[in-house]
């Protein structure tokens, strides 16, 4: 028998992820969220694959025919931006940032660490959730030499600039 999910929520919470607004397009409906299952898949051809949750609007755009989307990569200065995307319902998401489209017309931000703009390569349902490959069309890297936003341990996190020695595991001074 698995685990609850408390539980597994609670052992993943120690693994640190990137934030992300996916931002999709679907006729000429926008929707954004905030997304940290994100993950590069395959250099040739590029994939990427985010993991949307069945009840989210993003799902249900992301399942009809044509829909696209982008990836965002947050620095670690948007958290502000990143909550506005997880937790705004009502308002308009996107009055906050600066938006432009690029291949596939979803909307990517401006002032994003990266971003990539994706077709749907392919869809795979996974309990609760849906992982939906995006073969990536264009990629751009606005603030490529900033931190991006990391959660971890049901917070947002800033990274050190501080590298470790190779195979020793110690911090180098």
């Amino acid at each position: 028998m698995p685990i609850s999910s408390e539980a597994f929520r609670d052992a993943l919470r120690h693994f640190p992820a990137g934030v992300t607004l996916v931002t999709v397009k679907a006729g000429d409906r926008i929707h954004g969220l905030t997304v940290s299952a994100f993950a590069s898949v395959s250099p040739s051809p590029p994939l990427i694959a985010v993991i949307i949750d069945r009840r989210s609007s993003a799902h249900q755009m992301l399942e009809e025919e044509g829909a696209v989307f982008a990836v965002n990569i947050l620095a670690e200065d948007q958290a502000e931006l990143s909550n506005r995307f997880a937790w705004l319902k009502d308002e308009d998401r996107f009055a906050e940032g600066q938006w432009a489209t690029a291949v596939t017309g979803a909307p990517i931000l401006e002032e994003a660490v990266a971003w990539m703009d994706c077709t749907i390569h392919s869809r795979l349902q996974a309990g609760t959730h849906t992982i939906y490959l995006g073969e990536v069309q264009a990629s751009g890297l606005p603030r490529a030499d900033e931190s991006p936003l990391v959660y971890w341990n049901r917070g947002y996190r800033r990274l050190t600039r501080k590298p470790l020695e190779a195979g020793g595991g110690k911090e180098s001074s």
